[in-house]
């Protein structure tokens, strides 16, 4: 049943309300954010009436739409018979998806350029020289990102592999199918290589199949996603970093756009593209990328086991090589001993739990690996001239400033 937002309004002091249908799926953490930046806008206006029922990107138009007396809609046209219906309602339109092309209403969306430029660059400054873009074949955003993704690297003199699939599997191809070709095309690429997917949903896919065919992430494929899903990005094994598109600047901008349309100014000759607001990191891309096995090995050895309390000579038992030649090649190639190494593991996991959890300082010290909390201080104030009560607090300002942008 149809929702209205912002609760029925009757007064006659309140009937020059603009009423705007959002034909925006829920299903999705790119449509719930676009969601959040119109109702962030409509707070600030004040002036709108907002319809909304929950759906999925792939549903078909609603009937009411028909029918429906409104001032205007913003809407992730997912084909042509939802652009047509639009039309057909003869009301102000703004499409936030641009999925389907030529259709005649003005679209908001993210800058696919800009997204594949901060993928490229996230890859390259880790120090890879060999790079896959996993895509679907037929979006054309998924296109648009493959080929900047591939421009970008083209300049810097790299040449990317590409993998891509329909954006629906053949009734016939089973899952099982299809993760072998996926696996097939990974183990074809050289090592270790950065993979750039055109979404968090298709990471998870690359993820599982890395995982199946026994290929370490990051080590050796170093995934970046597209979206910043949390809980997908989350659930993935292991965490799967992503680029964050700004989805809730361009609901906001749909809504500013759309009221300009309501108001009677000509639409723009162009798409408004917002640009990402960077990369979130996680473990999928947490390394820098190594030739040499041995120091892979010690790497990955640290990154799963310092904050168990991992010494400098279980790494080297680990590594294969002496004390003296790990040491030597460890600093040869990254620039830093293997006990620093160590402390910096601790100390990023020691920044995440104050910023995701609420558990006391002398907990996250010991969860951490750091034998006291006095050291872990030591630490902090070393590295971020900060004391961790000091980054606990500026974290929990910017949890409350987050928390307030994201109210509906």
């Amino acid at each position: 049943m149809l929702k209205e937002l912002t609760g029925k309004i009757t007064h006659p002091a309140f009937r020059r309300r603009k009423h705007v249908a959002l034909l925006v799926e829920t299903s999705l953490e790119s449509g719930r954010d676009i969601l959040r930046g119109i109702a962030r806008y409509a707070r600030e206006e004040q002036r709108w009436v907002l319809f909304h029922e929950p759906r999925s990107l792939e549903e078909s138009i609603p009937q009411w739409l028909r029918k429906w007396d409104g001032d205007g809609v913003i809407a992730r046209v997912q084909n042509a018979g939802i652009a047509e219906a639009i039309r057909e309602a003869g009301i102000h339109a703004v499409d936030v998806l641009g999925v389907v092309s030529n259709t005649g209403i003005p679209l908001v969306h993210v800058d696919d350029r800009e997204i594949a430029r901060m993928a490229s660059e996230h890859l390259v400054e880790r120090g890879f020289n060999y790079f896959g873009y996993f895509g679907i074949n037929d979006e054309n955003w998924s296109v648009r990102r493959k080929e900047f993704f591939e421009n970008h690297l083209s300049e810097l003199g790299y040449k990317v592999m590409m993998f891509e699939t329909p954006r629906h599997r053949k009734k016939s191809d089973s899952w099982e199918q299809y993760r072998n070709r996926i696996i097939d095309w990974i183990m074809r690429l050289p090592k270790p290589v950065g993979v750039m997917v055109c979404s968090d949903q298709r990471g998870m896919d690359l993820l599982e199949a890395c995982r199946q065919a026994g290929v370490a992430v990051p080590d050796e494929v170093a995934v970046i996603g597209v979206d910043n899903d949390e809980v997908l990005c989350e659930i993935a094994y292991p965490p799967l970093s992503s680029i964050w598109p700004a989805h809730n600047q361009v609901g906001y901008e749909a809504a500013a756009l759309l009221e300009r349309l309501m108001n009677g100014e000509s639409r723009p000759s162009r798409p408004i593209l917002i640009s990402p607001s960077g990369v979130v990191t996680r473990r999928s891309t947490d390394v820098l990328a190594v030739e040499d096995r041995n120091i892979a090995k010690a790497l990955r050895m640290i990154r799963e086991h310092a904050c168990d309390g991992l010494s400098v000579d279980e790494v080297v038992q680990y590594s294969g090589l002496s004390r003296s030649v790990l040491q030597r090649r460890f600093r040869k190639t990254l620039g830093k001993t293997i006990h620093s190494e160590i402390v910096n593991v601790r100390l990023k996991r020691a920044c995440q739990l104050i910023a995701h959890t609420d558990i006391p300082l002398s907990e996250v010290s010991e969860k951490a690996g750091f034998k006291h909390q006095e050291y872990m201080g030591l630490v902090f104030r070393k590295a971020l001239g900060k004391t961790p009560a000091q980054y606990c607090r500026e974290v929990g300002r910017m949890r409350q400033r987050h928390f307030r942008d994201q109210r509906p």
